[in-house]
């Protein structure tokens, strides 16, 4: 999950957002976004969905199956 980790935080700095403000936007924890982005949990297919559609990149780009 090394590159998801990467992505979401890689899209997230390009909005400018801090993690804080993706969850508020996103409706999903603070503590969530950063265990994803240190690659100490894995989310599952439904929070790939909405942050996928959030970024307006598609799942696989997000999961690093596509560039």
């Amino acid at each position: 999950m090394k590159a998801f980790a990467e992505r979401l935080k890689e899209l997230r700095e390009e909005k400018g957002m801090s993690q804080t403000q993706l969850a508020k936007a996103t409706k999903l924890s603070k503590s969530a976004i950063g265990y994803w982005e240190a690659e100490k949990r894995v989310p599952n297919a439904e929070v790939i969905i909405t942050l996928a559609q959030y970024f307006g990149v598609s799942a696989d780009y997000l999961l690093g199956l596509e560039n």
